[in-house]
């Protein structure tokens, strides 16, 4: 496997832990029988833990998609580990400054994991141009 199929899988779990974080430090006041309790959510920052896991799923298919079709169509690998490995640092950056209640530093964050995603995306179509 290569480094950027590992960090589709680090960005999967990422968005799990997320979640899973909260609920083991709320074991008391968490339901596995009513693990969607909207109450169990009320507080903050279980709150914006469920909105940064969240993200997380919704961000994963477009880097999933983007790594594969960027490894399937013989794009730079080198390039591609280096820049999955860099969506997840940044996404891991993103769980902190969104639980930490930082909106601003946040969508920063998210607007740079998407810039790296879209240049995942098109490494193969500019492969041409880039040095071997």
């Amino acid at each position: 496997m290569t480094v950027a199929e590992w960090c589709v899988f680090g960005t999967l779990m990422l968005s799990l832990l997320t979640i899973v974080s909260v609920k083991w430090i709320g074991f008391r006041r968490f339901d596995n029988s009513k693990p969607r309790d909207p109450d169990f959510f009320d507080d903050p920052i279980r709150s914006r833990a469920l909105g940064a896991h969240q993200n997380g799923i919704e961000a994963f298919p477009f880097f999933a998609a983007a790594v594969l079709l960027a490894e399937f169509r013989i794009g730079p690998l080198r390039l591609i580990d280096e820049l999955a490995v860099l969506f997840l640092i940044v996404r891991i950056a993103y769980v902190f400054t969104y639980i930490g209640n930082r909106p601003t530093l946040r969508s920063i964050l998210w607007s740079i994991g998407f810039a790296i995603n879209i240049a995942i995306f098109f490494l193969p179509a500019i492969r041409g141009y880039l040095k071997s």
